[in-house]
């Protein structure tokens, strides 16, 4: 799909754009009240958290974004999808944003990048919520479509192989309830997934140098929520309990009847829970 049509399409009155670190980034900056950061997960965008704004604006300043390499934000200029390019990267759009500290959500991807910030800056990140976060690196908690990209040969054609009917197929992986995969999920999903650059930003980043942080995730200071889909395809739930049992000040919810991205399969009550959450702990000040 042509830029321009991607623009009219996936943009509304709430989206910005700024540059940061050369990137020009797409995000939404709604409501008011205590910052509150979202990060998505990988082939998604900011859009999966659609609901959680309509729920939680109104008590929170939400800030939202599309990833490099993901959305409307299309491939970084360092061609460089790491971990620390994705930490460096985010702190610098907060910066620009002007909010010196905040609470972070993330879901797979994004909740991967969110609990290593929490580890890395306490003093910036001072609530985490993970939604089927990503992270641990042994086989099993490698999702099918990463495992695709790292195959020899497949990785090079993938983004030919990728068409509007895979992920169709991806998509029910990741809904519990397919009756929700609708057509206008499916068309979204691929069409940012195929904006220019971004399937070889995918390829970069499923190659990218991984250092393994997990041992770490015991220091991590910050009251945290795991929120995982019983059903959840891509990521297993005993991760949700290997999170709960190694973070030290952590809660943790499964959803009986959701999968992979439960903040987007069911928005009311899981941005029910992440509120009583962030409200039901001592605020911070600032």
């Amino acid at each position: 799909m042509e830029w321009d049509k991607l623009l009219r399409k996936y943009t509304n009155e709430q989206s910005r754009f700024l540059v940061v670190d050369g990137t020009l980034v797409h995000y939404r900056d709604e409501g008011r009240g205590y910052p509150l950061l979202l990060l998505h997960g990988a082939f998604s965008s900011l859009h999966t958290f659609d609901g959680w704004v309509d729920e939680l604006s109104s008590k929170f300043r939400v800030l939202r974004l599309d990833l490099p390499g993901f959305g409307l934000t299309g491939p970084n200029i360092e061609n460089d999808y790491t971990m620390p390019t994705h930490k460096r990267f985010v702190r610098t759009f907060l910066e620009r944003m002007e909010v010196e500290e905040c609470f972070v959500a993330g879901s797979s991807l994004g909740g991967w990048v969110a609990w290593e910030l929490a580890l890395k800056y306490p003093e910036q990140f001072k609530k985490l919520i993970l939604i089927g976060a990503a992270g641990f690196l042994d086989e099993n908690s490698i999702p099918l479509p990463f495992k695709m990209a790292r195959t020899p040969f497949l990785n090079q054609v993938v983004k030919y192989v990728i068409r509007k009917n895979i992920f169709e197929q991806f998509l029910y992986q990741v809904y519990y309830d397919e009756e929700k995969v609708t057509r206008e999920l499916v068309d979204r999903y691929y069409d940012l997934f195929s904006r220019e650059g971004n399937p070889e930003a995918f390829l970069k980043l499923v190659n990218a140098r991984v250092r393994d942080n997990t041992m770490h995730l015991k220091e991590i200071k910050a009251p945290t929520l795991i929120m995982w889909g019983a059903h959840d395809k891509w990521l297993p739930v005993e991760n949700a309990t290997r999170f709960h049992q190694v973070i030290p000040n952590s809660e943790l919810i499964i959803y009986e009847d959701l999968g992979h991205i439960p903040m987007e399969e069911c928005p009311f009550e899981t941005a029910r829970d992440a509120r009583k959450f962030l409200l039901n702990h001592k605020h911070p000040a600032g």
